[in-house]
């Protein structure tokens, strides 16, 4: 047929930014306890399991973000990977090889020997859940002793506590990416994870350090900010040394 008539002209203005249901998104929540936590509300569990927080190998660590899925492991080994080398031999639970877990409220006896039954291992191991959603979610960080709010068009999941990293007896570690809901624990426990060795047993070290978030404490004195400054006991680690965080996910149409 015959070319039509041209239309009228169109207007161009800035369209405002809404989000829309288009997108998958993954999250991980960790309980700190032997019970499996339950996903936010509008996401969708896909499996639960063991919190796991990094590997080491032959000295060599490899960290798991706790807001990913990789940190979430649906079956419980004390040594869930093994060693191969180029001359077609792998060897599973060779002794220096570590495993690091989330750890729960049970009391950590530094003195005991190292638990070798797996029915007296798993109440010390947290339970997790893989969750999915359309929301986009992130962290945010207060840096004093209450959480901050979310951004505006987010609302909130959970509130916690700033974790940033752990390293073991070697000189490996891993940390956490601030921006990760993994970042935002929903409970402060010391110490916060146990290691299990190769050998096949597991257990709480001294010389395996936390670190968080510290609160940014107002000072008069001279010198970098906190510096000297001892939290001795839970009440002032909680009242003045940790930071606190927000878990947040982005209001969708």
């Amino acid at each position: 047929g015959e070319k039509g008539d041209r239309g009228n002209d169109g207007e161009c203005n800035i369209d405002d930014f809404y989000p829309c249901n288009c997108d998958t998104h993954i999250l991980t929540r960790h309980s700190q306890s032997d019970q499996e936590p339950d996903c936010p509300a509008e996401y969708t569990s896909l499996w639960s399991g063991y919190s796991l927080v990094f590997f080491e190998g032959n000295g060599y660590g490899l960290s798991q973000d706790l807001g990913d899925a990789g940190s979430c492991l649906e079956d419980f080994q004390l040594m869930p990977f093994m060693q191969c080398s180029a001359s077609d031999v792998c060897r599973h639970g060779v002794r220096t090889d570590k495993s690091f877990w989330l750890a729960t409220d049970q009391d950590a006896d530094f003195a005991s020997k190292p638990m070798n039954n797996i029915d007296e291992i798993l109440p010390h191991i947290s339970r997790c859940r893989v969750c999915m959603g359309t929301k986009y979610v992130l962290a945010r960080h207060s840096f004093k002793n209450m959480a901050p709010e979310c951004p505006d068009d987010f609302s909130e999941l959970w509130t916690g506590y700033s974790y940033v990293m752990v390293t073991s007896s070697s000189t490996s570690g891993g940390g956490q990416d601030l921006s990760s809901a993994g970042s935002c624990l929903e409970n402060f426990f010391l110490p916060t994870f146990i290691e299990c060795l190769g050998r096949g047993t597991c257990s709480y070290y001294i010389n395996n350090l936390d670190y968080w978030l510290a609160q940014n404490q107002e000072t008069n004195q001279p010198g970098m900010w906190g510096m000297g400054n001892v939290y001795s006991g839970l009440a002032d680690i909680l009242d003045q040394g940790v930071s606190r965080c927000v878990v947040c996910a982005r209001n969708s149409l």
